[in-house]
């Protein structure tokens, strides 16, 4: 499926509640193209890629970026996304083929992927050199109510999170997004309840977000003008020449010692599925640019 991605944010309630409703569909199918995702690893993988694009849709600085880690028990192993302020996301999780039977609900089982005994660390760097690094524990797998937890008691935001991804029968995503409810410093009791009762209307957002997208779902639940538009997209910052420059510092000594051992230096990139190979002629070229 071919759809555009979106993050649209505003206030509700009074103008005391920040609203957030993504549609990360495209997102998720490249994550699945690029990584031959299954089912399972798919909708884990997709969920912290869209929560991960909210987070990044706040970073105020033009170099502000994020990057989240997911380490849990579960069958999937840990999750690793980054992205920037201008959306390039990028994740990937160590086994893209984690399978498990459908839960309780009947729904894939992602808080049995993930686990339930771990962490989650966001690292974000708001473009002033000085990260912010926050840790909580994992609370269900489940990755809505991780977030939420790490909102509440790393970041002090409690933050109403609903976040989904359905995947078809063929393996593609039909819908993937999440609505996301921030009361603002000073916002009255009775809107924060407000928010709290709305999240509960998106229990299935995956299927709303399929139905409806992200505009209509917003016109038809809220009523708020948008003020803020952003797409975000599956972007990987490595390249060719990046790893020519790793390789340049790294020093000739180390070159020379990988080249000795294995004949050729191979370089894999997880976040895109990529492998960069240098023969001995290329490294050897690298090595001497980098004496200039």
């Amino acid at each position: 499926m071919n759809r555009e991605d979106v993050i649209l944010r505003g206030l509700v309630y009074d103008g005391q509640v920040s609203l957030a409703v993504a549609d990360t569909t495209s997102l998720v199918n490249e994550a699945i193209r690029i990584h031959k995702l299954s089912p399972l690893s798919a909708a884990a993988l997709g969920r912290t890629l869209t929560v991960a694009a909210y987070m990044c849709s706040s970073l105020k600085e033009e170099g502000g970026a994020l990057s989240v880690t997911v380490k849990g028990d579960g069958v999937g192993g840990s999750i690793y996304v980054s992205g920037d302020k201008a959306l390039h996301m990028r994740g990937y999780i160590d086994d893209p083929q984690a399978a498990l039977p459908p839960n309780a609900l009947g729904k894939l089982d992602v808080g049995g992927c993930v686990g339930r005994n771990g962490y989650l660390s966001v690292v974000r760097d708001d473009g002033e050199h000085r990260p912010f690094v926050g840790t909580t524990p994992l609370v269900s797998g489940e990755i809505g109510e991780d977030f939420a937890a790490y909102f509440a008691y790393s970041e002090q935001l409690p933050t109403a999170i609903a976040v989904g991804v359905k995947i078809a029968k063929e393996g593609y995503c039909l819908g993937a997004g999440g609505v996301f409810l921030q009361p603002l410093p000073g916002a009255g009791e009775e809107n924060i309840r407000r928010a709290e009762e709305a999240i509960a209307r998106f229990g299935a957002i995956s299927s709303l977000i399929e139905r409806w997208g992200a505009r209509r779902l917003t016109e038809k639940y809220f009523d708020a003008e948008p003020v803020y538009e952003k797409k975000p997209v599956y972007k990987c910052n490595c390249s060719r020449h990046t790893i020519e420059g790793l390789l340049a510092a790294m020093g000739e000594e180390e070159v020379r010692s990988i080249l000795a051992e294995q004949g050729k230096i191979e370089v894999h990139c997880h976040y895109c599925n990529t492998d960069y190979v240098f023969t001995p002629e290329e490294a050897e070229a690298i090595v001497r640019a980098s004496r200039k």
